[in-house]
């Protein structure tokens, strides 16, 4: 067994030295700190932080509090390239790869964010969202979602997570010939489409769901840096 020294910017200078670990046979393990600590959960932890800290500021720039009451849930199934490394089957969107929940506020900005695989459920992948980014949805008293997540575990789960107070909107279609925009929904529709402008999120190309979850907290760092 032998260790390779690397270095990485998303850490602190302090613990900027890891280690990729690599067995006899050349297999190439997670990269670990000096410390022993894997760099991956620290970079995202960075990632995750510094996305709440300009979601806040931007909110107070524009005379809003730094966290919203209003959440808009919805998920997005992308599919895999070769490259990927985990997959599985939704049926519902009969896409074989990956899933993005996000839940978004009135602003386009994200608040809370997972990947999972596309066989997950739309409503599984939101309390999971909900459960990575708890510590700053205290102030959230409303979720807006579609018919795709009606029913009452669904309803405790998220109740559970965000607190007892918070109540359930669901948006329905009218029964209208005439495609019509369904009011405060466009906005999370809206931000599936800015991810997909991005080039490594028009498909999945990572091995893991970790690394794809990165690189949407990079796409929506760099929606907010060209607002402010």
């Amino acid at each position: 067994m032998s260790f390779v020294r690397f270095s990485t910017s998303f850490e602190p200078a302090a613990s900027s030295i890891c280690y990729l670990q690599i067995s006899q046979n050349g297999k190439v393990s997670t990269p670990i700190g000096a410390n022993g600590v894997s760099p991956t959960s620290t970079i995202l932890a960075c990632l995750s932080g510094n996305s709440k800290n300009q979601v806040s500021a931007a909110r107070e720039k524009l005379w809003r509090n730094a966290c919203s009451t209003l959440l808009i849930v919805d998920a997005q199934s992308v599919k895999n390239t070769d490259t990927a490394g985990l997959k599985g089957y939704g049926a519902g969107k009969k896409v074989s790869g990956i899933k993005r929940d996000i839940a978004v506020d009135t602003l386009v900005l994200a608040h809370a964010l997972a990947v999972t695989a596309a066989n997950v459920t739309d409503r599984q992948g939101a309390l999971q969202a909900f459960k990575r980014c708890k510590g700053s949805l205290g102030s959230v008293q409303s979720v807006l979602t579609d018919a795709d997540y009606v029913g009452k575990p669904f309803a405790d789960g998220v109740k559970e997570r965000l607190g007892a107070h918070v109540t359930m909107q669901v948006a329905k279609r009218d029964k209208c010939t005439v495609p019509r925009i369904m009011p405060k929904r466009w906005v999370v529709e809206r931000s599936f489409a800015w991810l997909d402008k991005n080039r490594r999120l028009w498909k999945n190309c990572e091995r893991w769901l970790n690394t794809s979850l990165q690189f949407v907290h990079l796409a929506f760092v760099v929606l907010l840096l060209r607002r402010s």
